[in-house]
């Protein structure tokens, strides 16, 4: 059984990487709640975003597994000699 505590469902204050993004939690960027005058940004509990993140990073994985043959890294030269890749000297 779990307790609820409105104090563990608050998100962590936003941290700003960019002028239009913030961050709360690792790897979950948003867009800066300033910036959303036409469409407020929704209150969600802490929980119910890791949750949604989960979610997604699980997906994310059914999907590489049933429909990925290979990783691509970004980087390397092209193996069709049609550029992209770092430029080669």
């Amino acid at each position: 059984m779990s307790i609820w505590r409105l104090g563990e469902q608050q998100p962590p204050a936003p941290r700003k990487i960019t002028d239009d993004v913030v961050m709360r939690f690792e790897h979950v960027y948003e867009v800066e709640p300033g910036k959303m005058e036409r469409f407020p940004q929704q209150d969600i509990p802490a929980w119910d975003t890791m949750r949604i993140v989960d979610s997604r990073w699980e997906h994310l994985d059914w999907m590489h597994q049933h429909f990925a043959d290979e990783v691509l890294s970004t980087g390397l030269a092209s193996e069709t000699g049609f550029g992209g890749g770092p430029a080669e000297s």
